[in-house]
């Protein structure tokens, strides 16, 4: 089978399950109070970034591992802030999108796309992106993990960044 024909399987498979889906909140009325969509809505945001993960491997395109583990990561901070009510939390939240796509390109790797190389780069994403979410947690009052001392993490990171820099110079 062929990259083409594996595409259209996969559009087919996802259009078919959620049209399933949808018919069964048509069918079953009760089924939406049950679920409790209007809680559990930002699983649908879940589920979309699954969907993109199965079309990628199922057609052979390990980097769709990308944007899945994006629209993935911010469909569980919605649910999070959602079931919190800690909508503020946005302010500071956004610096974890970063990390997702960091993730993506680890499982990306680990599917068959990019080698080692791609394994760091997204690590050294991750880590930048969990650093700014510590450092915009703490400056906007979303918790106080560091104190008065959290500008130390971007002095940490601005260490790192340049001993890599030398590092990668000499070699």
């Amino acid at each position: 089978m062929d990259r083409r024909q594996r595409s259209g399987l996969a559009g087919g498979i996802l259009l078919i399950l959620v049209g399933l889906v949808f018919l069964a909140f048509q069918i079953v009325p009760g089924l939406r109070t049950s679920l409790r969509v209007d809680v559990t809505w930002p699983l649908i945001v879940v589920a979309v970034g699954v969907g993109l993960l199965l079309i990628g491997m199922m057609t052979g395109a390990p980097g769709m591992a990308v944007p899945a583990m994006i629209v993935g990561g911010i469909g569980g901070i919605l649910y999070w802030q959602n079931m919190t009510g800690q909508w503020m939390t946005w302010s500071y939240a956004w610096a974890l999108i970063p990390g997702f796509a960091g993730l993506g390109t680890i499982l990306a790797a680990a599917l068959g796309e990019g080698g080692w190389r791609a394994v760091s780069r997204g690590a050294e994403t991750v880590l930048v992106s969990l650093v700014m979410f510590a450092v915009f947690g703490s400056l906007f009052g979303g918790w106080a993990l560091f104190g008065p001392f959290w500008p130390v993490l971007l002095i940490v990171l601005g260490l790192v960044t340049l001993i890599r820099a030398l590092v990668r110079q000499r070699v």
